[in-house]
């Protein structure tokens, strides 16, 4: 149970954070996407982000 926490902690911290630059602007790619520079993608992302590491740290407990 807990490797695979830590593989989806690991697909959604990276997700989260694609999400959040696309939402800042600061990832621009792919050009058709629809989160380019859309503010709310922040947030989302964040909270994606946020997610993923709360399931990393939990998968790493002893």
């Amino acid at each position: 149970m807990k490797t695979v926490a830590l593989i989806a902690g690991v697909i959604l911290l990276a997700f989260g954070l694609l999400f959040a630059g696309q939402g800042s602007g600061i990832i621009m790619w792919p050009a058709s996407s629809f989160m380019l520079a859309a503010r709310i993608w922040i947030v989302y992302g964040l909270g994606i982000a946020a997610l993923g590491a709360a399931l990393l740290w939990w998968s790493r407990r002893r």
